[in-house]
């Protein structure tokens, strides 16, 4: 769900047709997994300070098409692992060697 402060810009055309022209330029697919990408993500998260800034909101550069179980990884809404796997603080890949973990 979007924070109050993004509420607008999610709803604006301009972020409308650049996450969906973003997604179909991946094919739909997760860039992490593989699996259906549902989620444009950005990199550098959007805060107060800059979501005025199409630097950051809308620069493919900052954007990654996830699935919604690495979106929820990256995010950090969950620290559940898929198959071994999670991601680091910059969205890189890592294996996951421990003998508690949830896995979907």
């Amino acid at each position: 769900m979007a924070k109050a402060f993004s509420r607008k810009f999610y709803n604006s055309s301009s972020w409308v047709k650049t996450s969906r022209a973003y997604k179909n330029s991946k094919f739909g697919i997760c860039e992490k997994c593989g699996a259906i990408g549902e989620e444009v993500h950005h990199i550098i998260p959007l805060n107060p300070d800059n979501i005025n800034d199409p630097n950051i909101t809308l620069n493919w550069d900052n954007l990654m098409l996830l699935c919604r179980s690495c979106h929820e990884l990256i995010e950090e809404k969950t620290t559940a692992t898929i198959k071994g796997i999670r991601f680091t603080e910059d969205g890189q890949i890592e294996e996951v060697h421990n003998d508690i973990e949830n896995t979907y």
